[in-house]
């Protein structure tokens, strides 16, 4: 256990202002820490796209097991994109970072960056090119900017002129961005046949549908929103008690049991509910899981 003089030294800032392209970008959350014993840390995954931008001189290192993320050969990103995934990716946690992460809707990739997100399913990949030409000026000048809220004004504005920039992109179907509000509508616990019904679609259609945008099955979706509602709401419950009752999440969150949520957990944690709350509880505590917006638009 690290000594009072450590825990004092170490500082978490997190700050995540309302998204000012609702139905685009969920959420873009602001992190600074210092004093942070050196490690991994787990990037979970969740139904949106994951981007991180570096703001400091240390680039981004991460990788899809712990043993690849440690390694000298592992990826280095300025730039980090995570796209839809079933597993936690691992990333080198310094002693000290700045940073900014978003989480943007699968279905608002076209508009954003020009590809589907089918492809940009990749574990984890560099995100500079995804994000344009001047994505490297934008981290430089956001690592410049004395304050959040000027970092946030020039991220909004790039990201903003990029949507122009898009404005003729196609459209993703209108039955899957329904199909996509049924789903977060439920939390993921609605059933395929009755997805299937409420689009008017056999369910092969439906899995074509989301498949040819997405990558991944509305079933993988669906799973996707059932956990990240249940994370969440263990982290709001840690924040506020101390601790949560696992048995009233995977009730309240749709799962069959507890032993159903815990087994969510170890395939998209790589641990169990207990073991993530005790790596994620200062981070939990300093405001690290606010919940995303859950509507494309």
């Amino acid at each position: 256990m690290p000594g009072d003089s450590e825990t004092l030294l170490r500082r978490y800032e997190f700050v995540t202002p309302p998204s000012r392209l609702p139905g685009l970008v969920a959420s873009a959350t602001g992190y600074q820490s210092t004093g942070n014993p050196i490690g991994l840390h787990r990037g979970l995954p969740s139904p949106y796209l994951t981007f991180i931008l570096a703001l400091d001189d240390a680039p981004i290192i991460g990788a899809e097991t712990p043993d690849e993320a440690v390694r000298p050969t592992a990826p280095r990103a300025e730039v980090l994109l995570g796209g839809l995934h079933a597993r936690p990716a691992y990333v080198v946690q310094p002693r000290d970072q700045v940073g900014m992460q978003l989480a943007v809707h699968p279905l608002a990739a076209r508009r954003l960056f020009g590809p589907p997100t089918r492809e940009l399913t990749d574990l984890l990949g560099d995100g500079t090119a995804v994000l344009g030409s001047g994505a490297a000026r934008l981290r430089e000048r956001m690592a410049e900017a004395p304050t959040w809220a000027e970092r946030f004004d020039l991220l909004w504005d790039y990201l903003r002129r990029r949507v122009e920039a898009t404005e003729r992109a196609e459209a993703p179907p209108p039955a899957l961005v329904e199909g996509w509000r049924w789903l977060a509508r439920f939390g993921g616990t609605g059933s395929m046949d009755g997805l299937a019904r409420h689009l008017g679609y056999s369910g092969r259609r439906v899995s074509q549908l989301f498949g040819t945008e997405l990558g991944v099955s509305p079933k993988q979706i669906g799973r996707l929103f059932r956990f990240d509602l249940a994370r969440r709401q263990i982290a709001g419950d840690i924040d506020r008690t101390g601790r949560s009752d696992l048995g009233r999440v995977a009730a309240e969150r749709g799962y069959y049991d507890q032993s159903h949520l815990v087994r969510d957990f170890r395939q998209y944690t790589g641990t169990s509910p207990s073991g993530w709350i005790a790596e994620e509880f200062r981070n939990i505590q300093a405001g690290a899981h606010r919940s995303p917006e859950d509507s494309p638009a």
